[in-house]
């Protein structure tokens, strides 16, 4: 039996919610408790998602084990309701139970080894604000202060006490963010690292910070390393969100850049100077950063948050001063998908750096659709989905 990507992905999905729906139920039975404002993961051991994308054949008997145990469960509920209502069926009773001990005795059941993962109470967080402009450079600025001399400014762990430290930093700018769990950063930023084996301390718990001065910190964090794997590979392996700020639109006035998901949106950062501003477009919202030239007459928004820019900066693998001159196109999902470096003319499908393992083609019937609608047809048919260890978000 082969499984698809996306079947996986569903069967992941509802194990998180299961989990979440476990934890939230254990602490509403008042028998765990609240840390960092949310309710803690009360075991151990967590399911193993990012095994189950990893090993196919694990996949299979983890998700044949599942079919079998709701089979035995579907089964054991029938036997109780014949007994309930006793009638004459009662006497299949026995064979049904005889069926339900067969499908759990039978069922491949995976070895525990891979089925579980180390847990801390803050597993299942989830960084309680948006990632915003504002949290990115605050997150800059606590990293800076409290990170930078181990894990060094450009967090690849080679910081000026980096080698004071039992074990050298990990790597911070690449894709080890991703195939952790947002609660279970958090913990080794608050409660520091361990050895496994020798149990000496290889980075110091962040005692000092609060809660969300360690979740703006992995805000920028996340930002960063957007940025350098676009700077290193040419792309956005890992999705990454248009970062929330304020915007002042013609049509509603001040509002945030998340009230405008469903829409497509084209980004401009126009260079000093640049008189020709793209006009509107019935195909998506523009959103021009600060008012340049005659952008009050093309902008259906103007973005005037001062953190968007340096925030935008890191996640293209620019310096600020770099920026400007960049378009950038979001989906409707508030996902940055495309971009379009200072003196380029027209869009192309080739300025898709945001896009799944199995992109579909980007028309199906007809001439292929060349330039914006193209690149807006591909970008609409592949929808992203954000992975952490293991886990869709």
């Amino acid at each position: 039996m082969i499984l698809s990507t996306e079947f996986v992905g569903g069967v992941l999905e509802a194990l998180y919610a299961a989990q979440i729906a476990l934890r939230d139920a254990w602490h509403g039975l008042g028998l765990s408790a609240t840390v960092a404002d949310q309710p803690a993961w009360p075991f151990a051991q967590r399911l193993a998602a990012e095994r189950l994308l990893l090993e196919p054949g694990h996949a299979r008997r983890v998700v044949i084990t599942l079919a079998c145990i709701a089979g035995a469960l579907a089964l054991a509920l029938l036997a109780l309701l014949l007994a309930v209502l006793r009638r004459g069926r009662r006497r299949w009773i026995p064979g049904l139970a005889l069926v339900a001990g067969a499908l759990l005795v039978f069922a491949p059941w995976p070895s525990s080894a891979l089925l579980w993962a180390p847990a801390v109470p803050t597993s299942l967080h989830r960084a309680p604000q948006a990632f915003s402009a504002q949290s990115i450079a605050h997150g800059q600025a606590v990293f800076s202060r409290h990170c930078a001399q181990c894990h060094g400014a450009d967090a690849r762990g080679e910081g000026p006490l980096a080698s004071q430290l039992a074990q050298w930093p990990p790597n911070l700018a690449g894709g080890l963010l991703w195939k952790r769990l947002e609660g279970e950063l958090f913990w080794r930023v608050r409660h520091g690292m361990r050895d496994a084996r020798s149990g000496a301390q290889t980075m110091p718990g962040a005692s000092a910070l609060s809660d969300q001065e360690i979740w703006s910190s992995l805000d920028f964090l996340q930002a960063r390393a957007s940025g350098q794997m676009l700077r290193d590979m040419g792309a956005w392996e890992r999705p990454v969100r248009l970062p929330v700020s304020t915007l002042n639109c013609r049509h509603g006035g001040r509002r945030a850049s998340d009230s405008l998901r469903g829409q497509r949106l084209q980004l401009v950062l126009p260079a000093a100077g640049e008189a020709a501003l793209p006009q509107e477009d019935p195909r998506w919202v523009t959103v021009v950063l600060g008012a340049a030239g005659n952008a009050d007459d093309s902008a259906e928004c103007l973005a005037e948050d001062r953190a968007l820019l340096p925030a935008l900066a890191l996640v293209l693998g620019v310096t600020p001063q770099q920026a400007p001159g960049h378009r950038l196109f979001v989906d409707r999902d508030g996902w940055l998908r495309a971009r379009s470096v200072p003196g380029r003319a027209a869009w192309s499908q080739d300025d898709l750096i945001c896009r799944s393992e199995a992109a579909p083609a980007a028309a199906t019937d007809g001439a292929p659709a060349q330039g914006v609608d193209g690149l807006l047809r591909r970008m609409d048919a592949d929808r992203m989905r954000l992975v952490r260890a293991g886990y869709p978000h």
